[in-house]
């Protein structure tokens, strides 16, 4: 898999705190949609923004994810 140059050259150690960063920003942003959108006045170019920045958060966990945990078929 080809990394971000920027991952590549990072330890395994801050890769997890960047994970889990990311993995509250995710949360924290799926909320704000829930709120938002239970209120019912919602901006939808707001939260069609919201949501493209939150599967830019799952596309970055996912990569992380993959480099500390990979998948090796014993």
């Amino acid at each position: 898999m080809n990394l971000p140059a920027d991952l590549e050259m990072k330890t395994d150690e801050m890769l997890r705190v960047e994970l889990e960063v990311f993995r509250r920003q995710h949360r924290d942003l799926d909320e704000a949609i829930t709120a938002l959108s239970e209120r019912g006045t919602a901006d939808p170019l707001t939260v069609r923004r919201l949501k493209k920045e939150k599967l830019r958060l799952k596309d970055m966990i996912a990569v992380i994810e993959d480099r500390l945990y990979p998948d090796i078929i014993a």
